[in-house]
């Protein structure tokens, strides 16, 4: 088969594309250059910017699929720019949505189904926030859902979106260093704030489930009839659960200090102390899109020590942006009880 790929670099996409590889498939990935790239018979480069119809233009035009993965369509128009190629040809389409679109609810009531995604949004948070940045994300994906579908019945195209929470990933180290944030603070020897003391739970997506998923996908003798399928691992620890087993992993004992959630905002560490915790995390149920496609995903006790292994075999040459604050953190850690 012949497989295109839309963004080869990122975390999940790099996985994607080991993937499809592994299954024997032809594989070209596009993406806008610049970064170094492994070499394979079976995989070629495109350089395209995906944000411009011009340059797509050039590179897609009259060529064929049998199957396409977009991993950058963040609203409509993304949307449009690609199904709108001259004589393009996708094949069956997987569009990589997010568990943001729930997110963005008025009513939120985890783990998220499927057709939560339709109940009614919030109110638009005050422009110049993060938690307007992250509303704007999660209706620009419900947008792209939408869009997708509509162009996919116009043209009889087979179309999906899948939503996943976080991605985790032996190489997430290159990527948002989300997991490193807490094994740096880990290592440093120092106390690392626990908001509310970790009670919030957590959703994730190992890399290399969500690469098998795509594959089946493509495979697949039956299309999902549903437009949009979650796919996340099937526990859901708390926040703290997780952290205990990373720090097992990493062979180290933190000394955690459970914070209040206003006294973060107060100290201004809300944002930057804690990936994975918040109003802005995911938890997708992944139960429906698991069955219609006949896979498994692994739990938390099955990919970690891999991932946690890679981060410290390899260590990231970069801290989270959130490190950055760690002197505060400390300081606030003294003054708790």
């Amino acid at each position: 088969m012949r497989i295109l790929l839309l963004g080869g670099s990122g975390l999940l996409s790099a996985a994607a594309v080991e993937a499809f590889l592994a299954a024997d498939h032809d594989v070209s990935a596009l993406s806008r250059g610049g970064q170094a790239r492994a070499s394979h018979l079976k995989l070629s480069h495109l350089t395209a910017d995906r944000a411009d119809a011009t340059s797509l233009a050039r590179v897609l035009s009259g060529q064929r699929f049998d199957f396409t993965v977009d991993f950058l369509a963040f609203d409509a128009p993304d949307v449009r720019r690609l199904l709108e190629v001259p004589g393009f040809e996708p094949g069956r389409l997987a569009m990589i949505s997010s568990g943001q679109v729930y997110l963005v609810t008025a009513t939120q009531r985890p783990p998220f189904r499927e057709e939560d995604a339709e109940l009614a949004p919030m109110p638009e948070p005050a422009a110049g926030t993060r938690d307007h940045a992250e509303w704007a994300y999660g209706l620009g994906k419900r947008a792209a859902e939408a869009e997708l579908q509509a162009l996919a019945s116009r043209n009889g195209l087979l179309a999906i979106a899948l939503r996943p929470p976080v991605i985790q990933g032996e190489r997430d180290g290159v990527h948002s260093r989300r997991l490193w944030g807490w094994l740096e603070r880990m290592l440093d020897g120092g106390p690392v704030l626990l908001p509310e003391q970790g009670v919030q739970r957590v959703r994730f997506l190992y890399a290399g489930d969500a690469a098998a998923a795509l594959v089946a996908l493509a495979t697949a003798s039956a299309w999902p009839v549903q437009p949009a399928l979650n796919l996340a691992q099937p526990d859901e620890p708390t926040l703290r659960e997780f952290l205990e087993k990373v720090a097992m992993r990493a062979g180290v004992a933190p000394r955690f200090v459970g914070v209040s959630t206003r006294t973060l905002v107060d100290a201004g560490l809300a944002e930057s102390c804690a990936p994975y915790w918040g109003r802005w995390c995911s938890r997708p149920d992944p139960s429906l899109g698991l069955a219609l496609l006949g896979l498994e995903t692994r739990g938390v006790d099955e990919y970690l020590p891999s991932v946690v292994r890679a981060h410290l075999e390899q260590r990231p040459t970069a801290s989270h942006p959130g490190y950055a604050r760690r002197s505060q953190e400390l300081a606030l850690a003294a003054r708790l009880p």
